[in-house]
């Protein structure tokens, strides 16, 4: 069974920063990829950011592109959302998800292809 725990959500002032933490009780966590996705009330699950278990691709949705990194740490076991300058629309509930399988980067922005998640983490940002 693979657990997944998020932490590092809050409420943070508009152009701030915060830091989403994604703590996974597997092995080999360096052969997993990773995805971050976020759900405000009333939208459905969207994708934000995903690392591949290389780490050689990393993916992000638009709205986050330069404002929001994804890293990893393979000897903690840890994934990371690094959340610069966030704005009142990043309100959401975080979810970091883990799937085993090999998908190539383009397909790791689809939640069906995710087998395991966290159970989420609200984040707030004030104007």
């Amino acid at each position: 069974q693979v657990q997944l725990v998020e932490s590092g959500g809050g409420l943070v002032q508009a152009g701030g920063s915060l830091r989403l933490s994604c703590a996974a009780a597997v092995r080999t966590f360096s052969s997993y990829a990773m995805g971050w996705f976020r759900q405000s009330p009333g939208n459905e699950l969207e994708f934000v950011a995903s690392s591949t278990w290389s780490f050689g691709s990393r993916l992000y949705t638009d709205s986050v592109k330069g404002r929001f990194t994804i890293s990893r740490d393979n000897a903690k076991n840890t994934v990371f959302l690094q959340m610069n300058s966030p704005k009142p629309e990043d309100t959401a509930v975080y979810y970091c998800a883990l799937t085993p399988n090999y998908w190539r980067s383009s397909q790791l922005m689809r939640h069906s292809n995710y087998d395991y998640w966290g159970q989420g983490t609200q984040v707030t940002v004030s104007s």
